[in-house]
Formats: C-alpha cells, sequence, structure tokens
C-alpha cells in the first residue's frame, strides 16, 4: 500500500478509529491467550489450535499495520466542504437509470470507507468516477462489465 492520501469521512473515520482500539486492546489479548493455552497442549509441531492462532496473530498484526496508514494518511471531509452544485466526496447523490427509471442513493467516499451494500461508492469506482464534478441534471455514461449504463444526477446533498 502506498502513501497515498486516504479521504474519509468522520463517520469512517470513528469507525476505523474503533476498529484499531479493538484489535490492540481486545483481539490481541484474546490471541495471545490461545497461543499459550495451545503451547500448553505439548508438541507445537502437529498442534492445529496453536497453528490457528498464530494465523489469526499475522492477520491482526497486519491489519494493525493497515489501519495505522490508512489513519496516518487520512485527509477527514466534512460537511463544511462539500458543495451541493457538483458532485464531491461526502455527498450524497440521487441518480436515476435512464433505461430502467430506477432511481439510487448513494454516498460518494474514500476506497478505505466504500461499502457498496450500503449504497457508499469510492470515488474511484466507475460510478464514482463517472459522477464526480458533475452537476445536477447532467447525464453521464458508465461503463460497466454488462456494456454502457446512463444514469442522470437528480439531487446532491451533504451527508
Amino acid at each position: 500500500m502506498s502513501d497515498k492520501e486516504v479521504i474519509l469521512t468522520p463517520e469512517g473515520l470513528k469507525k476505523l478509529e474503533e476498529e484499531l482500539e479493538m484489535l490492540k486492546s481486545v483481539k490481541r489479548r484474546e490471541v495471545a491467550e490461545r497461543i499459550k493455552v495451545a503451547i500448553g497442549y505439548g508438541d507445537i509441531s502437529e498442534n492445529s489450535e496453536y497453528e490457528d492462532a498464530k494465523n489469526e496473530q499475522a492477520f491482526i498484526e497486519g491489519r494493525v499495520i493497515t489501519l495505522e496508514k490508512l489513519l496516518r494518511n487520512a485527509r477527514i471531509i466534512n460537511s463544511d466542504e462539500i458543495d451541493t452544485n457538483v458532485v464531491s466526496v461526502g455527498a450524497t447523490v440521487t441518480v436515476e437509470d435512464l433505461e430502467f427509471g430506477d432511481i439510487t442513493e448513494y454516498t460518494i467516499v474514500g476506497t478505505a470507507e466504500s461499502n457498496p451494500l450500503q449504497n457508499k461508492i469510492s470515488n474511484e469506482s466507475p460510478v464514482g468516477r463517472a459522477i464526480l464534478g458533475k452537476k445536477t441534471g447532467t447525464v453521464v455514461d458508465v461503463s460497466v462489465p454488462a456494456g454502457v449504463i446512463q444514469y442522470k444526477i437528480v439531487d446532491i446533498k451533504k451527508l
């Protein structure tokens, strides 16, 4: 992971900080205890409990490093910075699929907090890239694996 700027909303920052704190204060202790118990079973060369605990420990430490780097390179988007005249990171955008008439509301976020299941899409995703910087009423073409989707930007509002 490079040292590129990570764009976060205040909510996204809070979630990452909470995850980091939980990993450092709770999960590290839990996995250390599991390793200690597994060592108590004797020969660790064929001890699956020990192997599982060591693998989890490696995952936790990798995630801690990743989160610390994300937070170190974070730029927080405040609602004061969001211009509702054009689509920007932190804005909630209502779009209409011109082929099917479906209306969808997306919140544009940085890649670190994107979650398509919650309609939080990255500014680097195909839809995010296509609508970023556009005004209400603009029609954009979004290239997707199935072809091209045309969206009309219906509304732009702050988080």
